[in-house]
């Protein structure tokens, strides 16, 4: 059962010079902060094979980031940007939008002097706009990589491919599935001599993962859904890992998200769907025994989601060593490893 919370239960004084704003030059030299129960142990993500063994399974998610991110203008001359959060059809997407004024339905907008997009009408806090021809190949064309708000400068050469994990391929997320960016191949290489099994799920996320919780009730809160894919493929081999002993490793809390998604109503259910799983302290974890994770946003739903697994105390504990230790926080900070209490 879900434990009555609310969202400043949540909340962390995070000094600003933790927030990473670039890559480190080799993936897998991120640190890396173990969390065993109260046990806490330093380490870099290069070390990672030190907590794993034959027979246990990586489930990542393998969604390519696109270029979600365009700027131009409205009619009216107004600056204007846009985040797309997904096609609905060949030509209609569905937009976040940052502007002075709301959009009106039948306005026009003028996107990175090359596109003519019509605004169709509202849907919440998005929008449907209809582009002149073939809305992804044209966003991937003249769009701008999306870097997460808290990262304060444009993205550049570099990020196209850091800001990917190097096992990305299904297109459709406009913020990367950060806990894979520490994987590099030579220690996936070295996961695999050792018998650790990888399988993958896709979960294109979406632009809602930055939108805050505007509740103090987390009861209140309603996340925004996004689409998934768990393969018949990877519910083989999590049977299979399970019957070996072998311990089920997430990596990401995205990844996490499609396998207790699948579970919800008992076994694994294959195929696409679309999850609004809010994961808060008190819920009965099913598949995941294990969990790779960034560090995340203050009073945040991931944060939520991490405190559920790895325990509320515990997290705000690794929290606090964390930034005592001078950890790099967010997208390309360092990761954390959590244990679900009880796992042996």
């Amino acid at each position: 059962m879900p434990i009555p919370l609310n969202l400043a239960d949540f909340d962390y004084a995070l000094p600003p010079h933790l927030i990473a704003q670039t890559p480190l030059p080799q993936r897998s030299a991120s640190r890396l902060l173990a969390v065993d129960g109260e046990r806490l142990s330093d380490a870099h993500f290069s070390e990672l094979p030190k907590w794993l063994r034959a027979g246990d399974l990586l489930i990542m998610n393998d969604s390519r980031v696109v270029h979600a991110r365009l700027l131009g203008r409205k009619q009216s001359g107004g600056r204007i940007e846009i985040l797309v959060e997904r096609a609905l059809d060949d030509s209609v997407v569905l937009a976040q939008v940052r502007a002075s004024k709301a959009l009106r339905p039948g306005s026009r907008l003028w996107l990175e002097e090359a596109l003519d997009v019509e605004v169709l009408g509202r849907e919440g806090e998005f929008y449907r706009l209809r582009f002149a021809g073939d809305a992804r190949e044209l966003v991937e064309r003249h769009g701008r990589l999306p870097l997460p708000p808290y990262i304060e400068r444009a993205a550049e050469t570099p990020d196209e491919e850091r800001y990917q994990t190097v096992y990305a391929r299904e297109k459709g997320s406009v913020a990367a599935p950060t806990a894979g960016l520490h994987f590099d191949r030579d220690l996936l290489a070295e996961l695999c001599e050792m018998g650790v099994g990888v399988a993958y799920v896709t979960l294109h996320v979406g632009a809602g993962t930055f939108q805050p919780v505007r509740v103090s009730d987390l009861a209140a809160h309603r996340m925004h859904a996004e689409r998934y894919m768990l393969p018949q493929a990877t519910a083989d081999a999590i049977a299979a890992a399970r019957s070996c002993g072998g311990r089920i490793v997430a990596v990401g809390t995205t990844s996490l998200r499609v396998l207790e998604s699948a579970a919800l109503q008992g076994g694994l259910a294959v195929g696409a769907g679309e999850t609004a799983l809010f994961v808060t302290p008190g819920f009965e974890f099913r598949v995941a025994d294990m969990l790779i994770t960034n560090f995340h946003l203050p009073k945040s739903t991931l944060l939520m989601l991490v405190s559920a697994f790895g325990g509320l105390d515990q997290i705000r504990s690794a929290y606090a060593h964390a930034i005592a230790a001078g950890y790099r926080f967010f997208s390309y900070g360092d990761a954390m490893l959590l244990h679900r209490p009880g796992l042996r």
